[in-house]
């Protein structure tokens, strides 16, 4: 019996997204384990605070569909259906931990560039998923 069943990628979409995929793919196999793939869009509010008086709805459309986009690029070329890729918007960590629990998730896998200190424990996006999910947390490091 494999301790994973199903396994939720959160990528950033960066160029290094490719790295925590194929180490999660080759887990998954291993496990006969159902990838999930994810990448959480965060609000355009938040970038600026609040302190822009417009409109930002056509961007924050605009940056899902880039994200849809390339998220559905990365499902095809690992063979995921598209009901397994999921674009949302929030702060990632909320949103991680919410799908964790909406999709029975049994295992996390992320991206760490490797910090150490105060960098990971002030800005890291996976550090703030470990300190909160129910389930148990890969980080892959980011080469």
């Amino acid at each position: 019996m494999s301790a994973y069943k199903k396994m939720l990628v959160a990528i950033d979409l960066t160029e290094e997204a490719p790295q925590v995929l194929e180490k999660a793919k080759i887990m998954s196999e291993a496990h006969g384990a159902n990838l999930v793939l994810v990448h959480v869009v965060e609000p355009v509010g938040y970038a600026y605070g609040g302190d822009i008086p417009m409109d930002l709805t056509e961007l924050q459309e605009q940056l899902g569909k880039a994200a849809r986009e390339q998220l559905a690029a990365y499902g095809e070329r690992l063979g995921i259906d598209k009901a397994h890729q999921i674009v949302t918007v929030g702060r990632p960590e909320s949103e991680i931990h919410r799908l964790v629990k909406e999709q029975a998730v049994d295992l996390v896998v992320v991206g760490s560039h490797g910090r150490k200190g105060f960098q990971l424990l002030l800005g890291s996006t996976a550090n703030g998923v470990l300190h909160g999910t129910e389930c148990d947390v890969l980080a892959i490091r980011i080469r």
